[in-house]
């Protein structure tokens, strides 16, 4: 043993998506007195501008996006009590198939193993026992959600450490019932749109049979942090569904999170319902 804190490192794409995916272990496991490490690859330069300005529309300027995202993803450092913060600061690449994925400086088309290096780098600093992402499609396919799952795997190949490592995913059931909540809210809210039948064909389609998923944590009790710390980033609030449920909907539906664990040294058996099964 070492006097070494427990250190739970996530590797995310964008600023917010520390919230949405794993709000509820960061802020669990910092109340439990474990390290939480946010490394952030791009700086958000595609999100909405002020007003809700769309990339590419006149007046959306991508550095001003960036900065207010700064601010934001900080105040949702404090809301969730995040250790460090860690900021890649690669340009956001945009949706695919946007034109901005072809922007030299963005983080798509930033070489996987410059990337690593420097992600290698800071899991060297940290040694982290736990190191979170997204699995190989970026759970949606996002390309910065992509090049993250890369870089983070291509990092732990250039590094001697042994953490485990897992993919964020949700269970097909809490996908079925997002798409019954979409439409009892479409119902409830004059301005809710109704659900489009393709979309919600695509959205039963993401995440796994729940058979599959091998961690599944209970953070029903910080879930009211994970909504508060995605309403830090109030630029992106049209973006961000979840923040029209309510906080006791948004705990009903985001109280557990999900993963699939992809590398373990400790031999604890699945499934598990803590990320640091057999290392303490």
């Amino acid at each position: 043993m070492t006097d070494r804190p427990l250190t739970l490192m996530a590797v995310h794409a964008h600023p917010d998506d520390e919230a949405t995916g794993t709000g509820g272990v960061l802020a669990r496991y910092a109340a439990e007195g474990i390290r939480t490490v946010l490394v952030t690859c791009t700086d958000g330069g595609c999100g909405d501008g002020p007003g809700g300005i769309k990339p590419g529309e006149p007046g959306h300027d991508p550095a001003a996006v960036a900065l207010m995202r700064r601010q934001e993803l900080e105040a949702s450092c404090d809301v969730l009590k995040i250790s460090d913060l860690e900021l890649l600061d690669y340009a956001d690449s945009g949706m695919m198939g946007w034109p901005s994925n072809d922007a030299p400086d963005s983080f798509w088309q930033t070489p996987v193993e410059t990337g690593a290096a420097r992600l290698a780098e800071l899991m060297r600093h940290y040694r982290p026992d736990v190191v979170v992402t997204y699995d190989e499609n970026g759970f949606y396919g996002h390309p910065d959600h992509i090049q993250a799952h890369r870089i983070t795997m291509a990092a732990l190949e250039m590094t001697e450490l042994t953490p485990k490592v897992y993919w964020t995913t949700m269970p097909r059931s809490m996908m079925q019932r997002f798409g019954e909540l979409m439409r009892e809210l479409h119902e409830d809210m004059e301005d809710m749109p109704e659900p489009d039948p393709a979309e919600a064909a695509a959205m039963a389609k993401i995440g796994l049979p729940d058979e599959e998923i091998t961690t599944w944590v209970d953070t029903l009790a910080f879930s009211g942090q994970k909504f508060d710390a995605l309403a830090a980033h109030a630029s992106q609030g049209e973006n961000i569904f979840f923040l029209k449920m309510g906080k006791e909907k948004f705990g009903e539906l985001m109280g557990t999170e999900t993963f699939v664990r992809v590398k373990d040294t400790t031999g604890a058996a699945t499934p598990e319902s803590d990320l640091f099964a057999g290392l303490r």
